[in-house]
This record gives C-alpha cells, sequence and structure tokens, in this order.
C-alpha cells in the first residue's frame, strides 16, 4: 500500500507545487503572491518528507525542519514588510 500512496502523493504534491509557482509569476496582488509563496514553502516540506518515508532516511526530515522555519521567517518578514514598508522598526 505504502508504494502506492508515497508515489501518488508525490505526483499530487509536485502538480500543487507547479500550481503554486503559476500563481506566483501570475498573481493579481501582492498578497496572493505572499500566499504562493508560502503554499511553495508547505510543498516543498511535504515533498521532502515524502522522499525521506520513499528513501528511509532522517536527513530529508531535518531538512524539511530547516525549510520549515525558514518558511516562516520569510513569511512574516514579507508580510510586514507589505503592511508596513518596514521590516524591523
Amino acid at each position: 500500500m505504502l508504494a502506492f500512496a508515497v508515489p501518488f502523493a508525490f505526483v499530487m504534491f509536485s502538480i500543487a507545487l507547479l500550481m503554486n509557482i503559476y500563481r506566483l509569476f501570475l498573481g493579481p496582488d501582492a498578497a496572493d503572491r505572499i500566499l504562493a509563496l508560502d503554499t511553495i514553502y508547505i510543498n516543498s516540506l511535504a515533498l521532502l518528507i515524502l522522499l525521506g518515508i520513499w528513501h528511509n532516511s532522517t536527513a530529508y526530515f531535518e531538512a524539511a525542519v530547516l525549510i520549515a522555519m525558514l518558511g516562516f521567517i520569510g513569511t512574516i518578514a514579507a508580510t510586514k514588510f507589505l503592511l508596513r514598508g518596514d521590516i524591523i522598526e
């Protein structure tokens, strides 16, 4: 069952990632682009976790944690810049 579920989920998250990249470049507003960038972080996180499950390696999980931390900080910084025009006050 896992031999079918992991590749299927990998394909579905890859399609979602491509759709988010499309929204990132053609988003009508800056807020839409920030949301697409945040969703790209989440999809890449899911792809790394699936790759770690597929290869039975913990290195992918550590990379996923690093991407999660950087994605959170990046989203907060981009949102603060969009709202105030300055990141650090």
